[in-house]
């Protein structure tokens, strides 16, 4: 293996964000730290970092396990991270998805105006 890695690459290979491009725009937009400090995508990783993810409304953090440059399967690629994000954050995010969502049944189609009305009155 290789001693370090780009840091968009690497994200890109562990399934962070879904296109490399991707990893790179939050890198460029200081949404990606690497041990507290914004990271260019150019910055190289190597195993034993901590990197945080800023993706609104969540902040993620993970350990860099494994160096891999090309993407793998989820399962494999698993096994190159490790997933340290408190959970409190995650049940943040959950509370927020059923406070701003609500579920309707499958195949019940658009809300009719009245419904939406009713939607509204009860966001509001």
């Amino acid at each position: 293996m290789t001693e370090g890695i780009r840091i968009d690459k690497w994200l890109w290979a562990v399934r962070i964000f879904k296109t490399r491009n991707l990893a790179t725009e939050n890198c460029r937009m200081s949404r990606v730290l690497v041990g507290g400090e914004p990271a260019k995508p150019s910055r190289t990783v190597r195993l034993g970092d901590i990197i945080t993810v800023k993706k609104p409304p969540l902040t993620l953090t993970y350990r860099v396990d494994g160096l891999i440059e090309k993407r793998v399967s989820a399962p494999e690629a698993s096994h190159n991270v490790t997933n340290l994000t408190p959970p409190e954050e995650l049940e943040r995010v959950k509370k927020i998805h059923e406070n701003a969502f609500f579920l309707r049944d499958r195949g019940a189609g658009r809300p009719t105006k009245k419904e939406r009305r009713d939607l509204d009155k009860l966001t509001s």
